[in-house]
């Protein structure tokens, strides 16, 4: 287990991994966009000077209704076309790619839940439009669509499940299953006919936790051309902080059991942990075991451990082309195969 002390110092990275950084495509499918804790809209510069080509905003989710989605998604889209020219909105392929010529910061928007549509499928296209390219089954908790990874049952994929996902599929919008129940995962993937995701779960065959995915599931994942992002959650990493060796762990883990081609990041920063450690305390309903005093809270990575996790792949003896995957290519494959809309 790596220390405090240890993370303090700054990790080294040759010229050769700070050179295929820069020049590869960097891509993080999630950094939530809220205030409260630390995560405003001036940090997306720090995720930028770290090699970030496009990250993908969590704007909504479960814990929000029709209303309350329309209006975040509505502000998300105001700040970006009153920002500078340094931010480009995501809406198909070629702006991600565009961005990365540009030296610019494509900018997504994705939900982690499916509550905010109401239980109107119509209302997928409606959010699609407005920018809204993947959307989280459920988040932790059960809900109309199906199971929680939280849940001490998971029922599966719902029959109104079903018909969203159907929707999903016709307009383009990526399934993800990250914080969603396995046996509803499962369902999902028999018939799902595009790649999914799971944008930012770890292994549990690394490190058992109810937000981490079995092998099972990561293998059908793979199966539809899928991919799974790392996440830099300390807890899913199975240590108290969150070192960058933590995390190549479970990249080589998923790699060699589905191939890299499979693997991705969806690191998930935070920048204010004590901020969300005390909110996800007020609800143990949510995220069970953090109600145990002895719950030693999430931490995150820094923006700066993006080009470390290039250098240990490199020297683990992947691939170039393999890395490039991994940093971003594979969720760049995953976006074409689903964005048929745009």
């Amino acid at each position: 287990m790596t220390d405090d002390a240890t993370l303090d110092s700054r990790w080294h990275v040759s010229p050769t991994a700070a050179a295929l950084h820069r020049d590869a495509l960097v891509c993080d499918m999630v950094w939530p966009l809220e205030p409260w804790c630390g995560n405003d809209w001036h940090r997306l510069s720090q995720l930028h000077a770290a090699g970030v080509d496009m990250v993908s905003l969590t704007l909504a989710g479960d814990n929000h209704n029709v209303s309350e989605a329309v209006q975040r998604v509505g502000a998300a889209r105001r700040k970006l076309l009153d920002s500078d020219e340094h931010l480009i909105l995501v809406e198909n392929t070629a702006d991600i790619e565009r961005a990365k010529t540009t030296k610019k910061l494509a900018v997504g928007f994705h939900f982690e839940g499916t509550r905010c549509f109401e239980r109107n499928p119509d209302l997928v296209e409606t959010f699609y439009r407005l920018g809204v390219r993947h959307t989280l089954l459920a988040f932790n908790q059960g809900n109309s669509v199906g199971g929680g990874c939280g849940e001490k049952a998971d029922g599966g994929l719902t029959r109104f499940g079903g018909q969203l996902l159907t929707e999903m599929n016709r307009v383009g919008m990526i399934i993800d299953l990250s914080h969603t129940g396995r046996r509803t995962t499962m369902d999902a993937m028999e018939v799902a006919t595009r790649p999914v995701l799971f944008s930012h779960s770890n292994a549990e065959g690394l490190v058992p936790h109810f937000r981490n995915i079995d092998d099972e599931q990561v293998r059908a994942c793979a199966a539809t051309n899928g991919m799974v992002g790392v996440s830099s959650s300390s807890d899913y990493l199975g240590e108290q902080v969150s070192s960058p060796q933590a995390m190549f762990r479970h990249i080589d883990y998923f790699a060699n059991l589905v191939g890299p081609e499979h693997v991705g990041l969806g690191l998930d920063i935070v920048f204010d942990h004590d901020a969300l450690n005390a909110w996800i305390r007020t609800r143990p309903d949510e995220w069970p075991g953090t109600e145990a005093s002895d719950w030693p809270g999430f931490r995150y990575a820094r923006p700066s451990d993006y080009p470390v996790l290039t250098e240990l792949m490199l020297d683990a003896g992947y691939a170039e082309d393999d890395i490039r995957g991994i940093l971003g290519g594979n969720f760049l494959r995953v976006c074409a195969a689903n964005w048929i809309r745009t």
